[in-house]
């Protein structure tokens, strides 16, 4: 009997071993895939936030470049206006174009501080084209030959200054994405170094005629 009792009492503690052992082991299982679990949570939301943060820069992005594309047109149509109502005669209101060429100014501005080399290299060439086409309109009240004055100002903005703004609309499109234009940058680089070559012309000739006895 006392073997039977020992029996019985080492098959009970190997059993309630056992069942300790299997909670042990289920509790152990149980925590090893709660963290599993919670790291892939983790992972997801890192990866969540990571996908909203660039979102977030590409839309501020997209919307940098439409309000520069925006003041770019409207600064350049208030130019063109502008030399139009001079020709008819009529008083010209800068208040138009001044706020047109500041709207501008403050998103170039900007612009600078987030642009690629390329998209930078467009802007700064069409900033500095828009700014000779403010001299031009501020300058045509002093420019004896008004009628070829007012043939140029028209020219420069119907002409190299409308492909700049062009050009910086194709441009920002490229860089967004939107536009996939074979040998773009073939083009671009041409039409960069027309726009900055009339520009240059234009400053000259605007020069001589302010200053009729200076060489240029």
């Amino acid at each position: 009997m006392d073997e039977l009792g020992d029996l019985v009492d080492v098959t009970t503690l190997a059993v309630a071993l056992i069942g300790v052992g299997g909670a042990l082991g289920g509790t152990l299982g149980g925590a090893v895939l709660s963290e599993r679990a919670n790291q892939k949570q983790f992972e997801r939301a890192d990866k969540q936030r990571a996908e909203d943060r660039h979102d977030q820069a590409q839309q501020a992005r997209r919307d940098l470049y439409a309000r520069l594309n925006t003041t770019a047109r409207a600064y350049r149509v208030a130019a063109q206006d502008a030399v139009r109502a001079a020709e008819r005669g009529e008083d010209v209101e800068p208040t138009a174009l001044d706020a047109a060429k500041e709207a501008w100014s403050a998103e170039y501005s900007q612009a600078q501080m987030a642009l690629a080399k390329d998209v930078l290299k467009v802007a700064s060439t069409l900033n500095r084209a828009l700014g000779v086409g403010y001299s031009v309109v501020k300058q045509l009240p002093s420019i004896p030959d008004q009628n070829g004055s007012y043939s140029r100002a028209k020219a420069w903005f119907r002409g190299p200054l409308s492909d700049g703004v062009y050009l910086l609309r194709v441009t920002l499109r490229h860089d967004l994405g939107v536009e996939a234009e074979r040998d773009f940058e073939h083009t671009r680089t041409q039409m960069l170094a027309a726009l900055d070559s009339e520009r240059r012309n234009l400053e000259r000739l605007l020069v001589s005629e302010q200053n009729p006895g200076r060489q240029v």
